[in-house]
C-alpha cells in the first residue's frame, strides 16, 4: 500500500533534482561575448531564477569591459543596474552605490551628513582604508573598463585631498577637546 506512494515520491525527487541541476548549470555557465551580449545574457538569467548570482555576474561584466575598454561602458553599466533595480533584483540604493563605486569620481565610502569630529575622526584609518579599496574599484571601472584616465586621476586627487583635509580636521577636533 505504501510502496506506490514511495515510488511516486522518489520519482518526484529525481525530477526535482534534475530541474535544480539544470538551473544551477544555467546560472553557473560563463557569460561570453561582447559586453552588451553578456549583459543581456546576465539579465535573462537574473529573470529566470539566478538572482543570487548577481554579484558574480557584475564582476564578470566588469572583466569583459576591462578586456574591451570603451567610454560608452559606464552608460551600459548604468542601464544594466537600473534595469536590475526596476525588476526588483537590487535596490535603488544598491544600484547607485555600485555605479558610483566604479564609475564616479566621488567616493561612496565617505558620505553622509554627520559630524566629522565625533563620527569620522575616531575611525579615520578605517575610512581611509575603505576609500583606498574604492579607488582600486574606480581604477577598474574608470581607467580599465572605460578608458577614462582623466576621471580616474581626478578620483585619485580627491582621495589625497580628503586624506589631508581629514588629517587637519581631526587635529583641530583633538585640539578643541583639550
Amino acid at each position: 500500500m505504501f510502496r506506490p506512494i514511495t515510488m511516486t515520491f522518489a520519482a518526484l525527487l529525481v525530477l526535482a533534482g534534475c530541474s535544480s541541476t539544470e538551473t544551477a548549470d544555467v546560472c553557473g555557465a560563463p557569460l561570453t561575448g561582447n559586453l552588451k551580449a553578456a549583459m543581456n545574457d546576465a539579465s535573462n538569467r537574473l529573470d529566470n531564477g539566478c538572482t543570487y548570482h548577481f554579484d558574480g555576474y557584475f564582476q564578470t561584466l566588469l572583466g569583459i569591459a576591462e578586456n574591451n575598454p570603451d567610454q560608452a561602458n559606464p552608460m551600459h553599466f548604468s542601464d544594466f543596474l537600473m534595469s536590475a533595480q526596476e525588476r526588483g533584483i537590487i535596490s535603488r540604493r544598491q544600484a547607485a552605490s555600485l555605479y558610483n563605486r566604479y564609475f564616479n569620481v566621488k567616493f561612496v565610502s565617505l558620505q553622509g551628513d554627520y559630524n566629522t569630529c565625533s563620527q569620522t575622526c575616531p575611525v579615520r584609518a578605517q575610512v581611509m582604508s575603505e576609500m583606498r579599496a574604492e579607488l582600486h574599484d574606480k581604477e577598474m571601472g574608470l581607467l580599465r573598463a572605460s578608458a577614462d584616465s582623466g576621471s580616474f586621476y581626478r578620483a585619485d586627487s580627491l582621495l589625497k585631498e580628503t586624506e589631508l583635509v581629514l588629517e587637519a580636521t581631526c587635529r583641530a577636533c583633538e585640539a578643541g577637546h583639550r
